[in-house]
């Protein structure tokens, strides 16, 4: 064995060149998943640390002991209790101060007039806290709120605002207010935010009348600090017996943890995992460029290993120096991809600030098991893909030495037909379960199950289909680029085990991206279809420069416009929450006499003008689901702990803008917390073209928030703006993949140049010019691109269609293929293929014609 390991480590020396491509390939795959280990570990530690010093100060908290959650809220949503109870706490000896705590939406609007933050993180709003121990921020400049209209406001916030000392601005709660700011604040003593949370300090009284749903003697919370001595156990067993009924006395340890637990099972898990997927994207790339790579070095060396044999060498020490090669590049490549994993992580953070998800701030964390886990897999995944060469490499007999060998090697044979029959079965299998389950159920988890094995049998019937493939693609080349052209042809056919196994690589890569582009194009074209379907209306208002943190719109914005002399009709709709049944469920909040003529239900069974303070509307989908019909009475649970039995009275068909419950505002108003909308109908008096209209209700909106005013059309394409994001964030994630892909076809060019340094040689001899030979060596790479590239395509389209049907399950889902993207995938498949040949053709040219007709 030390024999078999003193000539693998010599052989990796001697070959080091030949391996470069191959420790590349491991490397970045490794990156990607030690960053995004990295990237987890230290969201995960981040976040801890934000809720850790939120609540650093904070002995006890009390609250309203009924919760529900809601994905992406920490703590969930609870409605306020009596502030009054503050009054009876600090009469005990246990504590040493209580603070009321209000704390709700509330954005700030910048120098520039465009709101600051709102795109994820939430933008805070509440009342400053006079006790330093309860309160996270300290006050950099200025001083704290004393009268009304005065705000602190974080230093984040204000540089991101351009804001100072001394500015007036508006702040959207959503009503919009008018704030002085009189102070800065630091989170902390020198941070500028919670992470990039905006904070808007008010005082107490300005925080309940724009906060609380009264208006005045109510908190979102107590906090409580202890008197020296007394434990926080102690302090929530001393405050639990003056509670009244409904609200509890949880430790500060406890309700940070809580916040922190809600985030990182939620939120962090699923971001998480979908990194984590890309990661397994990359190393199944890089797997074929390792394989490919150990094939063609192991059968160049089938001389060498032959004369191993002779000299006495058992297949085992041969078997054993090709896997300690593969053991010592795994190790090698996965160690650099640990340092290749900080800068991924790095970037990971910057590449989600650039598309609007910004992460909390703070230093790198690295735990054992994101070291431990990337080096086992890198160095699993090199030595597993190295396996069935090194086989084959101690099954080398002696008198090979003796002989010339091909290192080409065909498909064909009783292999070929046992591969053709496999893999057919596979794919054939694997798309009737991928149809079934897209169109009978619909079902994921088949469609899925379908997706894998049609995949694998892609790649089981790469080395059969790729001669034909590649003559098919490459018919035009002998006319269009002479005999060079004709070569290319004939080179990238001639080994189909080879080119399928470079293909596929690239092939996975284009599927993949050509999945997600076809299933973001479907989205889009649903969204879009949906929304003109059931949006009637002729404007749209909707909160302007704010995401899923922002402060949406003021509840009086649709009375407003509704009085404009040229509109006709306006209807707020609202977002609520509440337990239904047991279950958290989404809700829509509007006056349902108001939809008629600017929001259609489609076909509606029952009246949705009848609704009143106890009444539900569903939709046909969610009313099959649940087994309800109109007449049922279901119970509906709200935050403030009050429990109502509602009925049905109308079944609608469209859910496009309202979702699928929707109650009245009267019906809301008594369990609402911080009312606001999220879109304002506009229909407009006959006669009023849209352009007077857009500016008679811009002038109005104006006043109230300043919010985006938008025609139909406008709204619908907008709708659909997010997918976009998402696909340009997919896109970013999968160009590792790709460019490991196209690594593996420069490598395996690379070693096909070595191989046949005599036949170049020769060539030469005969007339091939240089630049002839580039061209060969290039329009070689181009047809084994646009063989991945044409394969990805089809197989991507394919699944995106099946992925697409089987997650409808309403059956009023787009199917759309975009074409123009497409073709720009195409194209971008060949380019790389050609700029993935630029340095074989060059290295091929440079060759020296009598060295190379020499060497055998």
């Amino acid at each position: 064995m030390n024999a078999a390991v003193r000539i693998g480590l010599r052989s990796l020396l001697a070959h080091k060149r030949r391996l470069a491509g191959t420790v590349l390939a491991v490397l970045l795959g490794v990156s990607f998943l030690a960053g995004t280990m990295m990237l987890g570990d230290t969201m995960k530690a981040n976040f801890s640390t934000l809720f850790a010093n939120a609540d650093a100060g904070t002995d006890a908290v009390v609250r309203n002991a009924d919760v529900l959650d809601v994905p992406n809220t920490p703590g969930g949503v609870r409605a306020p209790i009596d502030v009054t109870l503050a009054d009876r706490l600090r009469g005990l000896p246990q504590v040493a101060a209580v603070e009321p705590a209000v704390q709700g939406v509330g954005q700030l609007v910048g120098s520039d007039g465009k709101p600051v933050g709102g795109q994820g993180p939430p933008t805070v709003a509440g009342n400053w806290l006079a006790d330093s121990h309860l309160n996270p921020y300290r006050l950099a400049e200025g001083h704290a709120p004393s009268a009304p209209g005065e705000v602190v406001v974080n230093r984040g916030a204000a540089t991101a605002g351009h804001l100072k000392l001394g500015d007036t601005t508006v702040l959207r709660t959503p009503d919009p207010v008018t704030v002085h700011i009189v102070g800065i604040a630091t989170f902390g003593q020198n941070a500028d935010g919670m992470g990039q949370i905006t904070y808007a300090g008010l005082t107490l009284a300005d925080a309940e009348r724009y906060l609380m749903p009264q208006g005045h003697d109510q908190a979102s919370e107590l906090r409580l600090r202890a008197t020296g001595g007394t434990s926080q156990r102690a302090l929530v067993a001393a405050v639990t017996p003056q509670l009244p009924k409904g609200v509890e006395a949880v430790t500060g340890t406890q309700a940070s943890d809580e916040s922190n637990q809600q985030v990182s099972g939620g939120f962090l898990n699923m971001f998480t995992t979908l990194l984590l997927v890309f990661a397994g994207i990359a190393l199944l790339v890089a797997t074929f460029s390792i394989y490919n790579t150990f094939a063609i070095v192991t059968a160049q060396r089938t001389r060498e290993n032959a004369l191993l044999r002779a000299l006495g060498a058992a297949r085992e020490q041969v078997l054993a120096a090709t896997l300690m090669e593969a053991l010592a590049v795994g190790l090698i490549a996965s160690v650099g991809g640990l340092v290749g994993g900080v800068l991924v992580a790095t970037g990971l953070k910057a590449l989600f600030q650039a598309v609007g998800f910004p992460l909390p701030t703070g230093g790198l964390v690295v735990s054992g098991w994101a070291i431990a886990l990337p080096v086992l897999v890198g160095t699993v995944v090199t030595l597993g893909s190295a396996l069935a060469p090194a086989v084959r490499a101690g099954r080398t007999a002696p008198l090979a030495a003796l002989r010339a060998t091909d290192v080409d090697r065909t498909a064909g044979g009783r292999s070929g037909l046992l591969r053709s029959g496999f893999g057919l079965l596979l794919l054939a299998g694997g798309v009737a379960l991928a149809v079934s389950g897209a169109t009978n159920g619909p079902s994921v988890q088949l469609t899925s199950l379908g997706a894998l094995a049609a995949l694998v049998g892609v790649i089981v019937l790469g080395p059969v289909t790729a001669s034909l493939a590649v003559r098919v693609l490459g018919a035009p080349l002998p006319r269009l680029r002479g005999v060079s052209g004709g070569l290319a042809r004939l080179n990238a056919g001639r080994n189909p085990r080879r080119t399928a196994a470079t293909a596929t690589a690239l092939m996975i890569g284009v599927a993949v991206v050509t999945l997600f582009t076809v299933f973001g194009a479907s989205l889009k074209a649903t969204m879009d279809s949906q929304v003109r379907a059931s949006f009637a209306g002729d404007l749209a208002i909707t909160s302007s420069g704010s995401g899923a943190g922002g402060s949406g719109l003021s509840p009086r914005l649709a009375d407003a416009v509704a009085g404009v002399p040229q509109v006709s009709q306006a209807v707020g709709l609202g977002k609520g929450v509440a337990r239904l049944d047991g279950h958290s469920r989404p809700l829509e909040v509007a006056d349902p006499a108001r939809l008629a003529g600017v929001v259609d239900l489609g076909q509606v069974d029952g009246r949705m003008d009848e609704l009143g303070t106890d009444g539900l509307a569903v939709s046909q989908n969610e009313a099959g689901r649940q087994g309800w019909t109109l007449g049922r009475t279901v119970t509906v649970s709200f935050a403030d702990g009050t429990s109502t039995p509602f009925t049905v009275r109308a079944i609608y068909q469209d859910t496009g803008v309202t979702g699928d419950y929707l109650i009245s505002r009267q019906a809301w108003a008594p369990h609402r917390v911080q009312d606001s909308d999220t879109l304002v109908a506009v229909a407009l008096k006959p006669g009023v073209s849209l352009s007077a209209g857009k500016a008679a209700v811009q002038q109005v909106a104006a006043g109230l928030g300043n919010p985006q005013v938008q025609t139909r059309d406008e709204f619908a394409t907008s709708a659909a703006k997010g997918i976009d994001t998402m696909l340009s964030l997919v896109y970013a994630l999968l160009a590792l993949a790709v460019l490991i892909a196209l690594l593996g076809i420069a490598n395996t060019l690379t070693l096909a140049v070595h191989e046949r340094t005599r036949e170049l040689g020769l060539l030469r001899a005969v007339g091939q010019t240089r630049s002839q030979l580039r061209a060969m060596v290039r329009w070689e790479s181009v047809l084994v691109a646009a063989f991945g590239s044409v394969g990805g395509l089809g197989l991507g389209a394919f699944l995106g269609w099946a992925l697409v049907k089987a997650s409808d399950d309403s059956g009023t889902g787009s199917f759309a293929i975009p074409s123009t993207q497409l073709v720009v995938v195409l194209v971008a498949g060949l380019v790389a293929g050609a700029l993935a040949g630029l340095r074989p053709a060059r290295r091929a040219a440079k060759l020296d014609i009598l060295r190379a007709i020499q060497s055998s």
